[in-house]
């Protein structure tokens, strides 16, 4: 498994935020400790990369610092620390698309609450829009799977309506951001009961996986958050670690070229999910 990864994602916090550097410090040396993993720097993205997604506006406002968001601050140096986590997913996307290989994106901010116009829930670009804009130059067609325990509203809203990108979310029902209830044009959205156990969560995964098969699509994006944990604070989602060495064999039996994207998980779990997830993908 090849994993993209930059120590520079540590370099901002706000005490007291849950989306913290030790998420990603714990995950980073849990994995290398494990000597299962390649590890790969980051090719840095440029600006005009934002915009194949994003309005200029948008990214202004970031870039000055000049937005308010109770849930995403405007920390000194956000817009370099997030342009950084689009260009892990970029890299990831780019290896994956290269070598036919299953990749990881391991940084943070997280990105899938960020649509064209707006920003939120700890997020200020969508790292993995991005990726699968630019996959697009090479693919016909490609699905996103969000896994994470929130909806990913803003990617929705960023391909909503597309019919080379099919956009499929298994998400806690009545969570933030309080979206994802319904299935809309290529938009297809699974809002699972609170407390959700992995059998359930499982039956529903197998359909969305046949969405992607039905679709014929060239590759798979993954927004990968695992607040979908048992003991994750901001979620009531009832997955065991073990769960996402499961979901991701699932994934990786429809043998398509797959690249992840972190996005939430706050618990101390972390590490131990991902890696369990990791162990899953399968080249």
């Amino acid at each position: 498994m090849n994993i993209f990864y930059s120590s520079e994602c540590l370099g901002y916090w706000q005490h007291g935020h849950p989306e913290k550097p030790e998420r990603i410090r714990n995950t980073y040396e849990l994995l290398n400790k494990s000597g299962k993993f390649n590890f790969h720097d980051v090719k840095k993205c440029n600006e005009k990369d934002l915009l194949t997604v994003h309005a200029e506006g948008l990214i202004e406002s970031v870039k000055n610092e000049k937005f308010f968001d109770k849930d995403s601050p405007a920390l000194s140096g956000i817009f370099n620390h997030s342009l950084l986590s689009v260009s892990s997913a970029i890299s990831a996307m780019k290896f994956s698309l290269k070598n036919n290989k299953n990749t990881f994106s391991l940084s943070r901010p997280p990105g899938h609450h960020a649509g064209k116009n707006f920003l939120g829930g700890f997020c200020y670009f969508n790292s993995i829009a991005v990726a699968v804009e630019k996959a697009m130059q090479h693919l016909d067609k490609i699905a996103i799977l969000d896994i994470d325990g929130h909806h990913g509203n803003g990617t929705q809203d960023i391909f909503f309506g597309r019919k080379d990108v099919l956009f499929i979310s298994l998400h806690e029902r009545g969570s933030f951001p309080m979206s994802g209830f319904v299935s809309e044009k290529n938009c297809i959205n699974y809002p699972l009961p609170p407390g959700c156990r992995e059998k359930e969560y499982m039956n529903f995964l197998d359909k969305a996986l046949e969405k992607i098969d039905d679709f014929n699509a060239d590759a798979i994006a993954v927004s990968a958050g695992f607040d979908t944990y048992r003991n994750d604070p901001l979620l009531t989602m009832n997955l065991d670690t073990g769960a996402y060495h499961k979901i991701a064999s699932t994934i990786s039996e429809l043998d398509l070229p797959t690249f992840s994207v972190l996005e939430g998980g706050y618990s101390e779990a972390l590490p131990e999910c991902t890696m369990e997830y990791l162990l899953g993908l399968r080249k």
